[in-house]
């Protein structure tokens, strides 16, 4: 890409599983990633992975070369999520994609009379509240830049469709995550701000790693699940955010094709 044709990124949850992955799918492929989490090193290490450059600033930087920034952010926390945004600012001056990636699934297996509310709180205000507070930043942003507009893309679930057992906390936010990805989109129309949903099943990361070892299911057996690439994910993310900003992909779903989930079995 020329320097003028750089798209420019924000990546939450970067420095691991699917969000490295898609942060590395888009800096290889010419974009500039602003990579946001709770570790620096593991968002540095998604970083290397790409071969993107960290220069000091965008004016430094060869030109039309792929930047890469990494910056600590808890999403749960207004002001961590304002600074990642002033960092975008500062450094590239616009912001044309947020992949709302950041997530956790909270203690796994726990029935709902057991769940602590501190548990059920953490995944609330990581999966929920920072989606919320992470798309808003990106909003005005993105309807105060010029030229105006954007894309955010928000990191669902097939638990947004269809739960699995001891999974309420999770599942609860995600059905949540669907309601904002479409009040976004309306309210983004006016502005060019395009909203969509990517809603990921199986994806082989460090998450999903027990699967070969047995998933409870809704029966109550504990059955492996099959697992896809994870940057199959990725590929299907860079899809929705290069589309111009006339066209939206409103919802996707990619899964591992025989993963129990139509039908749930």
């Amino acid at each position: 890409m020329k320097a003028k044709e750089t798209k420019i990124a924000i990546v939450t949850g970067a420095g691991s599983g699917i969000g490295r992955a898609v942060a590395v799918e888009l800096l290889r492929t010419g974009w500039s990633v602003a990579l946001a989490g709770r570790r620096e090193d593991k968002l540095a290490e998604s970083a290397a992975e790409a071969g993107a450059t960290t220069g000091a600033g965008a004016a430094h930087a060869d030109a039309g070369a792929p930047q890469a920034l990494y910056v600590r952010t808890d999403v749960s926390r207004p002001g961590d999520v304002d600074a990642l945004l002033a960092a975008v600012r500062d450094r590239f001056g616009r912001l044309d994609l947020l992949f709302n990636n950041a997530g956790t699934f909270g203690p796994g297996g726990v029935p709902v009379e057991e769940l602590d509310y501190a548990a059920w709180r953490h995944v609330v205000d990581t999966n929920l509240n920072g989606a919320f507070l992470c798309a808003q930043a990106a909003y005005r942003q993105m309807k105060e830049q010029d030229p105006q507009g954007g894309r955010i893309i928000n990191n669902g679930s097939i638990s947004a469709h269809t739960p699995r057992p001891h999974s309420v906390a999770y599942t609860a936010t995600k059905h949540a995550l669907t309601g904002l990805t479409k009040s976004l989109s309306l309210d983004g129309r006016p502005y060019g701000i395009a909203v969509g949903q990517i809603d990921i099943g199986n994806a082989a990361t460090d998450m999903t790693e027990r699967m070969a070892n047995g998933v409870l299911q809704a029966n109550g057996q504990l059955v492996p699940e099959p697992v896809m690439d994870v940057t199959d994910v990725a590929r299907t993310v860079r899809h929705m955010a290069e589309l111009p900003l006339e066209a939206n992909v409103q919802f996707a779903t990619v899964m591992a094709t025989t993963m129990p989930y139509v039908g749930r079995g």
